[in-house]
Parts: structure tokens; sequence; C-alpha cells
């Protein structure tokens, strides 16, 4: 029925949060045209939670190891902006995009959805 999913971050400066998406995290990525690059995720998945609140979404790239992950970012000069914390169902931590906006990084201890990549 489904073919994908389509995620959207919307951003104060898109251009610099592209270039990082492209150069640091080093996704591949198509040019839709005049620049507007849209990059291929690695395999998702999608859970639902309740929420007491206004309902919101919410966007987070999974590692397989994140210690490794958040030292190869820094390395390229990707600001850490929350160190590791354990959360029981993993482990979180988030980096700083250019436009100032964070990107959550997890890693987790359930059960995942989909197919690793190789």
């Amino acid at each position: 029925m489904f073919s994908g999913a389509h995620v959207i971050l919307y951003t104060s400066d898109a251009d610099a949060d592209r270039a990082f998406l492209r150069d640091v995290l080093e996704f591949d990525h198509v040019d839709a045209g005049e620049g507007w690059l849209i990059f291929r995720l690695p395999p998702a998945e999608v859970a639902v939670h309740p929420s007491p609140a206004e309902s919101k979404h919410e966007f987070y790239l999974m590692c397989d190891d994140i210690t490794g992950t958040l030292t190869t970012l820094e390395d390229r000069g990707t600001e850490i902006s929350r160190p590791i914390t354990d959360q029981g169902w993993g482990l979180l931590a988030a980096i700083r995009l250019p436009s100032g906006a964070e990107l959550p990084l997890y890693e987790p201890r359930h059960p995942i959805a989909h197919t690793p990549s190789p």
C-alpha cells in the first residue's frame, strides 16, 4: 500500500541544515531542483505514544553504537547538545544542527521493528 515515508524538518536555516545532513551525516540525497535536497534515511519505524497534552511529532536517528556515533560526529565538528543518558528503553543524546535545533539520537534497548542497515 505504501512505498515509504517522507519526514520534514522545519528549520530556521534550511540551507545550513541541508549541508549538515549532506556533508556531516553523509546522507545520500537527490536534488529535487534548485538545490532543494531530499535525503535518503536509514530504515525507519514509527511508534504511537499517548499524550495528555496537544499532539506532537518527534524525529530521532537510531544508532547501533551511540558512543561511537557521537565520537565520529564530534570529530567532524558537531556539537553534542545533550550527553548520553540511560532512559531504560535506550541510550539518548542529541546533537546541534547548524540552525540551532537539536536532533536527538538514541541506541534502542527494545526490540526494533525495522531491518538494520548492513
